[in-house]
């Protein structure tokens, strides 16, 4: 308990001294505004995708949780590969000796931002390139986490040695669901966007000890398994956007007695059970994209409250640069707390507003947790465009870094003299943000059509309820079009 009140302190000396800002974290977007023209397009494009998927709602049932997937594991150079002990065993050694790599660059390195590993890689290799490969691949989260790994390789000793186990496994409040995971993330976003010390070095060494501080303490008095669900901000983010990656893990017929496995009715991205499973019961299935946004499940009120969160941050990571919002004069810490309340007024309205026109009587709290998830294609494809750029210039400071992580005027693999150079056009990265946004967008309507169906059973309900819901998705569509063809600020 000292050591966390020392953290505690230390951390709040160092949030409120000064240091430079950074957009993300660290740096900004290099990504030019959308040319209007193409802000048009979009905008048009976005519009009659949406009647076309209306049209062709009418004529097409989707099919409940049934898609069509492919088990990696029946193919035999990936069984062998991806269940041999050596790969989990190498990510999991590398996970660890990145966090502890990072921590010790920002407590003993050059407190310079660009001369140090610690910032470039937290806020660019792996906030952005660790998000985008879990929404475009897979989340392999919970076999990397570095304090799930400490944590459970501490326990052991224990065990074999007769001694009393670090987990107390106090009952966790059930009112708590993934509310103390949505505090920490909001913290962890404030740092992010508002916090002018965040690219510092030794901040963020600091802060990352507060973090794993909190977290080892939640596994202790809850149990690891428990606060890695709950309680652990990156694995419940990390798992939100597993469910629009293009592969899962399965294990044959749902568990009995796993929290997770009741909620989905199918033991579907269940690491726990995965892990506990015999390896005749495993899968690791290759699956058409987002489609793990529709199963049928019942998703909690703090579950839906941490995706409109998440869409919230994402917008106003970016909405913050635009020179409206600059000349606005808001404070950063005020928007950062009152954009996620606007975007949950907004969803419950067109909610109470889909009920009233369905003239169903299913109760609004239903019709808001079933929709929620609808709304995330739109968010990881706004997220892919905007920072795309981002991670391909300026991640690529980490390959000089990597050399010199303390920024002592090391060259250990050759790298240190690499230059940041382009690597996508503009006209192409244009493109590619339109494309990405009307293909995130269209997603999103067959979803909400999936869920209506599923929600309503009559078609004819399920049609009108859609209208409200679609016109929720084509203003956000619209509003991240607009904030890419604005000019960044400052």
């Amino acid at each position: 308990m000292r050591a966390l009140r020392f953290l505690t302190v230390a951390a709040a000396a160092f949030i409120i001294s000064p240091a430079p800002a950074y957009a993300h974290g660290f740096g900004r977007s290099q990504a030019l505004p959308l040319p209007y023209w193409l802000y048009i397009f979009g905008i048009n494009a976005v519009i009659l995708a949406t009647f076309v998927m209306i049209a062709l709602s009418m004529e097409h049932r989707p099919t409940g949780g049934t898609y069509p997937r492919l088990d990696l594991l029946s193919v035999r150079p990936l069984r062998v590969l991806l269940t041999g002990r050596w790969l989990p065993a190498a990510l999991r050694l590398l996970s660890v000796a990145l966090l502890v790599l990072i921590v010790l660059c920002g407590l003993l390195g050059n407190q310079d931002p660009a001369s140090n590993l610690a910032p470039v890689f937290v806020w660019i290799s792996w906030w952005v390139g660790f998000s985008f490969f879990t929404a475009l691949v897979g989340n392999i989260w919970p076999l990397v986490n570095p304090w799930e790994i400490l944590f459970e390789r501490a326990s052991g000793p224990a065990r074999r040695l007769g001694l009393r186990s670090p987990e107390l496994r106090v009952p966790y409040p059930a009112a708590l669901g993934v509310w103390p995971a949505l505090v920490l993330f909001a913290a962890f976003a404030w740092v992010e966007t508002v916090y002018e010390g965040s690219s510092n070095p030794f901040n963020l060494a600091l802060l990352i000890l507060l973090y794993s501080a909190i977290t080892w303490t939640g596994m202790a008095v809850f149990g690891r398994e428990v606060w890695l669900r709950r309680g652990e901000a990156f694995s419940v983010f990390f798992g939100i956007l597993a469910r629009f990656a293009p592969t899962e893990v399965r294990t044959a017929g749902a568990c009995k007695g796993c929290d997770a496995c009741r909620i989905s009715g199918e033991c579907v991205n269940c690491y726990e059970c995965f892990a506990r499973a015999a390896p005749g019961h495993r899968e690791i299935n290759l699956r058409p994209p987002a489609v793990g946004l529709g199963l049928p499940e019942r998703v909690p009120p703090g579950q839906m409250t941490f995706v409109l969160f998440m869409l919230a941050i994402v917008t106003y990571d970016s909405l913050r640069e635009t020179p409206l919002w600059t000349a606005s004069g808001i404070p950063p810490t005020a928007g950062l707390l009152a954009l996620p309340l606007v975007f949950l007024g907004l969803y419950l309205g067109f909610v109470r507003l889909s009920r009233r026109v369905s003239r169903s009587r299913v109760p609004p709290g239903r019709l808001a947790t079933a929709y929620v998830y609808s709304l995330v294609p739109i968010a990881v494809a706004y997220q892919v465009a905007h920072y795309l750029s981002y991670l391909l210039v300026q991640g690529q400071a980490a390959i000089a870094l990597i050399s010199d992580p303390f920024g002592w005027g090391w060259n250990l693999f050759g790298t240190a003299g690499y230059r940041v150079h382009a690597v996508l056009d503009a006209s192409l990265v244009w493109y590619l943000q339109v494309a990405l946004i009307l293909a995130g967008h269209i997603l999103a309507v067959y979803l909400a059509h999936a869920v209506a169906l599923r929600t309503f059973k009559d078609p004819l309900p399920a049609a009108r309820s859609q209208y409200p819901m679609m016109a929720l998705m084509v203003f956000y569509t619209v509003f991240s079009l607009w904030i890419l063809s604005q000019p960044v600020a400052g």
